[in-house]
């Protein structure tokens, strides 16, 4: 009886065990990149004692969230881009997140009107112009993106892109559809070259002479500037805030949402909380040149030196909104083609 006891003890004490330290995980599915999650989990870990377990794809992931349905192991989904924030939420496959501490540290235009998503780090939509232009880049404007003075002198990546999608879905905010269809049109009449690549081949193609303006988000500079090889090219422009005497320049984001069927629902909530805090906001917005989501947190030295701006305060939830109709306009005018 006595060896029966001891052997029923040592299992329910290796259950018990075993059970507390599934309580102290969270699962994270990722499409950031590791160089820039996994320093922050490591300190997540040593503050809080909770472990993480990441899986990082460039794609595939929310296809994989919805095969999984909710036997899924995924509590938190770190997004690259807006757009699959809203795709994650639009697919149902997130919940409210619950924090005051998120609430305190994000502006209400970087979360979710249904606690559904949170943006974690901030990009500008900059301008790159060639620092042999002689445009009045102190009034330049998204709209002259359009006018006559840029002609054959534009370069962008795809107009379906998440980005440019963002920047579009915006200006119909601003200006309604047919304006921005008007606006659109006149974009692509000026591009130089047919839209391709991604914002740092349009740099270099200003670099080799081939346009004087290009659409790019803001942190590409900084990673160009420490990269040998990409370093001449952005040597050869200078970064723009555009629409500084009128709205702001457009902001597109990272983030994070918390998953349907999170198993770790607790420890997700604390790992968003913890992503948007100082520590954080950090590492994060440095390690990648981006800005920091929480207003209480200054960017990097280098992002710094870059200037202040003033930042289109427009929601995101109202710029979601337009999303279809600018994917719609890129078609209608064949910006792409």
């Amino acid at each position: 009886m006595k060896r029966i006891f001891l052997v029923a003890l040592t299992l329910f004490t290796s259950l018990t065990t075993t059970s507390a330290f599934s309580a102290e995980t969270v699962n994270i599915y990722s499409f950031r990149q590791p160089f820039l999650i996994e320093p922050i989990l490591e300190q997540f870990t040593a503050e809080t004692g909770i472990k993480t377990k990441v899986v990082f794809s460039k794609k595939g992931l929310i296809e994989r969230l919805k095969r999984e349905g909710k036997y899924s192991p995924a509590d938190v989904v770190l997004t690259s881009n807006f757009n699959k924030l809203l795709q994650l939420k639009g697919e149902g496959l997130t919940q409210e997140i619950k924090s005051e501490q998120i609430d305190k540290n994000v502006p209400s235009q970087f979360r979710d009107e249904a606690g559904h998503w949170v943006a974690l780090t901030k990009r500008a939509r900059s301008l790159y112009v060639s620092k042999s232009s002689t445009l009045n880049t102190s009034t330049i404007s998204y709209e002259d993106l359009s006018g006559e003075a840029l002609s054959g002198k534009v370069c962008t990546r795809s107009g379906k892109h998440p980005y440019n999608l963002g920047l579009i879905a915006s200006m119909i905010a601003h200006h309604g559809e047919a304006e921005t269809e008007t606006w659109l049109k006149g974009v692509k009449a000026n591009l130089a070259r047919k839209p391709q690549g991604n914002d740092r081949g349009q740099v270099k193609a200003i670099k080799e002479g081939l346009c004087e303006v290009s659409l790019g988000n803001s942190y590409y500079y900084g990673k160009m500037l420490t990269d040998e090889n990409q370093k001449p090219w952005a040597d050869a422009v200078n970064l723009v805030f555009p629409n500084q005497d009128n709205r702001g320049t457009h902001i597109n984001v990272s983030g994070a949402v918390l998953t349907k069927y999170a198993p770790n629902k607790a420890n997700a909530e604390t790992l968003i909380a913890y992503l948007v805090g100082k520590s954080a906001q950090e590492q994060y917005a440095s390690v990648n040149m981006e800005y920091p989501v929480n207003p209480s947190v200054k960017p990097s030295e280098m992002v710094l030196s870059w200037g202040e701006f003033k930042e289109d305060n427009i929601s995101l939830t109202e710029v979601a909104k337009y999303r279809e109709q600018a994917l719609q306009l890129v078609d209608k005018v064949k910006f792409d083609l």
